[in-house]
């Protein structure tokens, strides 16, 4: 039995102890805190897993590939004072983008002096069956944030899958409350 409860508590305490964070600069402009183990993604795993006309400002992961951090320019256009109306937007947009969406929390939080359109949530894309191929849903814990400013929308985004949300959540919600804009 000793064994046993060893073996758990060897297992548990990576899971207890505290991320090392550092400051990681995207651009002049934009500053958040990445565990020590993150680096920004090749140009090659951008265009995997972000496959858009618009590349993302900057991407990051660590060494499993587990947690990813984005950070992407909107095409749309909305004045800081209207975050609020925004944020309608930015949900319908989400719950459009994935085939089921469990809301976890929204609001309007301010970070670092800025007001942020803030969504936690559980998104599932259902696989497609067919003869050549039989895919797996991709279920994925989601933390997403919004900011309007100077006339664009800046996105930042961390996702893991949604059978690692409990070992990522807290360093999810440490980056996204240190996200800086100037």
């Amino acid at each position: 039995m000793l064994k046993f409860l060893l073996g758990i508590l060897i297992v548990l305490l990576p899971l207890t102890q505290d991320v090392k964070m550092v400051k990681t600069k995207v651009t002049d402009d934009i500053t958040l805190m990445l565990p020590k183990d993150f680096y920004a993604m090749t140009p090659e795993d951008i265009a995997q897993r972000y496959p858009s006309v618009r590349k993302p400002i900057g991407a990051y992961t660590n060494d499993d590939r587990l947690m990813d951090v984005s950070i992407k320019e909107s095409a749309t256009q909305w004045k800081e004072e209207d975050i609020e109306l925004a944020a309608e937007f930015f949900k319908s947009s989400i719950f459009n983008l994935y085939d089921k969406v469990e809301m976890n929390h929204e609001s309007i939080e301010e970070i670092n002096g800025r007001k942020f359109a803030v969504f936690e949530f559980d998104s599932r894309i259902e696989g497609e069956n067919n003869e050549l191929q039989n895919r797996q849903a991709v279920r994925k814990y989601n933390y997403v944030e919004y900011l309007v400013s100077g006339g664009k929308t800046l996105v930042f985004s961390v996702q893991c899958p949604a059978n690692m949300k409990d070992t990522y959540k807290e360093t999810a919600h440490a980056i996204m409350n240190s996200v800086k804009v100037k």
